[in-house]
C-alpha cells in the first residue's frame, strides 16, 4: 500500500490546464465583493486559480474569464497587483 500524498489539483482560469494547487497564483472575492491575491490559499470566498504564467494571466485578463468566474467586473488594477505578484515570484 503506497501513502503518497495526493496533490490537490486546480484549473487555471487562463489556459484552462490542470495544475497543482502549489503551482498557481489564487485570486479570491471575499463575501464583501472585494478581489484580491491571496498567497496564502486561506482567504474565504470565491476562490480562482492562474498559473505562475504571465501568458495565462493575459490569457484571463483578454477573456474576462476572471469576470465570468466571479461573475462580477474586476477592476484593471487587479489585474495590474496579479502581474506584481507573478514577477515577486520569479
Amino acid at each position: 500500500m503506497s501513502l503518497e500524498k495526493r496533490v490537490p489539483m486546480r484549473k487555471c482560469v487562463g489556459c484552462g490546464e490542470m495544475i497543482g494547487k502549489k503551482g498557481a497564483i489564487r485570486i479570491v472575492r471575499d463575501p464583501n465583493g472585494n478581489i484580491s491575491p491571496d498567497p496564502t490559499g486561506k482567504k474565504s470566498g470565491r476562490g480562482a486559480y492562474i498559473c505562475n504564467d504571465r501568458s495565462c494571466l493575459e490569457l484571463a485578463r483578454k477573456g474576462k474569464k476572471l469576470e465570468r468566474s466571479f461573475k462580477c467586473r474586476v477592476p484593471e488594477e487587479i489585474y495590474d497587483i496579479i502581474e506584481k505578484e507573478l514577477t515577486a515570484d520569479k
